[in-house]
């Protein structure tokens, strides 16, 4: 474990690894990551599962079953991707025990086909959930304006979520008080809330992409003076919104009942744009109970050369609505930026877990016995 990632989790940020293939479990790398490199947790979405599967033949002696059994092609990625979650999980459980079920977690997303289909996406959780089957799983649910009531929903039924695609404050707002409402159902229903966690992943590069690109094309030195900017400053505003809800009189009522705050998650925090530091998404976010998921190459530039200099969040939230303001008058709206960004974002998984259907099937079909 090196200073800088030692000193990242000594300042409260959960570091977890934003990947996961069977050939990073069988191979023993993720037990090393946990062992070496402070990594408490693993995130999933479906492009990362479509690069697993479609690199390597390390899911072809299951493949090979699957297809001998002439299983359709969503039962086998159901197959494959929660036979890789689970042995993540038991991987991660001596994480999980010791930290009381905060960390020690990895998380599984609903199909992304299902992001508009509140019911359908409930029903998705609670299969996903019985399927995997370990207590430090994650459901993911998109934050979509459907998703709202299936974390609600989800969460009352007692099974711990993690919320995606959070890219705009209104949003992020509506997603905490859904898990407020789903604790208060879960209440109801006699469970135990200490049981349950949730994280809440707010994106980052991904805006400043969107809004860097905009800039460009205006050109002019004052739009260029707030490339970089927006990222950080959203997901600031973001720990802002956290530290509001969870100091309310509604929350107090359910912590006394034993429940656990929602944390904010950093997502997207791998650079795209080779003009800033790679490891900006950690440095500058660096803040009391959160969680930062990184791509592997975040987490070895954090290890090589990261400067964790303490919080870097609290106290910065004028600033940070200053540089929003600043890109409202200059003609970048806010508002639109977010909404394509969640378009994006659904689109994007629900092309990669149709491109992880046909990689799937054409395994299926090359290692189908032949018949007779």
């Amino acid at each position: 474990m090196t200073d800088a990632l030692k000193r990242l989790s000594d300042e409260g940020v959960a570091i977890w690894l934003d990947d996961l293939s069977r050939k990073r479990i069988t191979s023993g790398n993720l037990a090393e990551l946990i062992d070496q490199q402070h990594v408490v947790g693993v995130t999933t979405n479906p492009t990362i599962f479509q690069k697993a599967i479609s690199q390597g033949d390390g899911y072809d002696q299951q493949l090979s079953d699957l297809a001998a059994r002439k299983v359709t092609v969503e039962e086998a990625i159901r197959m494959i991707t929660t036979a890789d979650v689970r042995d993540a999980a038991d991987i991660l459980r001596p994480v999980f025990d010791a930290t009381d079920g905060q960390d020690g977690r990895v998380s599984i997303e609903v199909d992304p086909r299902l992001a508009h289909n509140t019911k359908a996406t409930v029903a998705e959780a609670r299969q996903l959930a019985w399927l995997v089957d370990r207590p430090n799983t994650l459901i993911k649910i998109p934050a979509t304006e459907a998703g709202l009531p299936a974390i609600a929903e989800t969460i009352g039924n007692g099974i711990s979520v993690n919320v995606t695609l959070i890219f705009s404050l209104e949003r992020y707002r509506k997603v905490m008080d859904a898990f407020l409402t789903g604790l208060e159902k879960a209440k109801e229903r006699g469970l135990d809330l200490s049981k349950i966690h949730s994280v809440a992943s707010f994106f980052v590069s991904r805006v400043d992409t969107e809004i860097d690109r905009r800039i460009d094309e205006m050109g002019t030195d004052e739009a260029k003076a707030l490339r970089g900017k927006a990222g950080v400053a959203n997901a600031r505003l973001a720990y802002q919104a956290y530290e509001e809800v969870f100091s309310s009189d509604r929350w107090d009522a359910l912590e006394n009942a034993g429940a656990n705050k929602q944390r904010p998650l950093w997502a997207s925090t791998g650079v795209k744009d080779k003009a800033y530091k790679d490891t900006m998404y950690v440095e500058e976010l660096v803040a009391p109970n959160t969680v930062n998921t990184m791509p592997e190459a975040t987490l070895e530039a954090t290890d090589d050369h990261g400067e964790i200099r303490g919080d870097a969040v609290t106290g910065t939230y004028e600033q940070a609505r200053a540089d929003l303001d600043a890109l409202e008058r200059i003609g970048v709206s806010y508002d639109e930026v977010v909404q394509v960004l969640e378009d994006e974002g659904v689109d994007k998984f629900e092309g990669s877990w149709n491109d992880l259907l046909k990689s799937t099937e054409a395994e299926l079909e090359r290692l189908a016995p032949a018949e007779g």
